[in-house]
């Protein structure tokens, strides 16, 4: 559907929990074809963030604030190593730990990490106002009173969602009441 046959302040706006619960697994899973319309497959690692608006899906191609992608596993994370996070000008640097994303039952349902973009050499990067979040689905819910119990990643395909630092609290930044970040133990399959 072109966007300009959508109803004035209509937006492509994904909560967390619905970009983790049901847009990655659909993909993952082959159950939608129409995914790419809204989120289409790009390695965002080959572009530049500035570039990245311009391969948005049809939802969000227009949209001002953030953009959604579906990003491959790398080559090289599929012979074990660590993905190669850098563009021609600079590169995506990880934020902290990895949190986890709760369902709105309380359940853990994946994990996200924070990157923000770096123009230039690692060890002289200058930061930039972009930065993505990177989701990962998990192969079942876990709830989040379990502390015990390791969340096993589905690594395949991960869900990125790119925007530019605005200053102001985004609604994709909630989680539920009382829910804590506890992320200290993660495994992937």
């Amino acid at each position: 559907m072109a966007r300009d046959l959508w109803p004035p302040g209509f937006r492509f706006y994904p909560t967390e929990e619905e970009l983790v619960a049901f847009y990655l697994p659909n993909k993952l899973e082959g159950q939608r074809d129409d995914l790419h319309h809204v989120i289409p497959v790009v390695n965002v690692y080959e572009h530049e963030p500035w570039q990245l608006p311009e391969e948005a899906g049809e939802l969000c191609n227009a949209d001002t604030e953030q953009w959604f992608f579906f990003v491959p596993k790398q080559e090289k994370e599929v012979l074990g190593g660590k993905p190669s996070r850098t563009t021609t000008s600079g590169y995506w640097k990880a934020t902290g730990s990895p949190t986890y994303v709760y369902s709105s039952m309380s359940k853990v349902i994946g994990v996200k990490r924070t990157m923000v973009f770096y123009e230039g050499k690692s060890t002289k990067g200058k930061k930039t106002k972009w930065k993505m979040n990177e989701y990962r689905t998990i192969n079942e819910e876990l709830d989040a009173t379990n502390t015990i119990a390791i969340p096993k990643l589905r690594n395949e395909l991960s869900l990125c969602r790119v925007y530019v630092v605005s200053g102001r609290i985004r609604a994709f930044d909630r989680r539920p009441l009382g829910v804590g970040t506890d992320s200290s133990s993660f495994s992937s399959s």
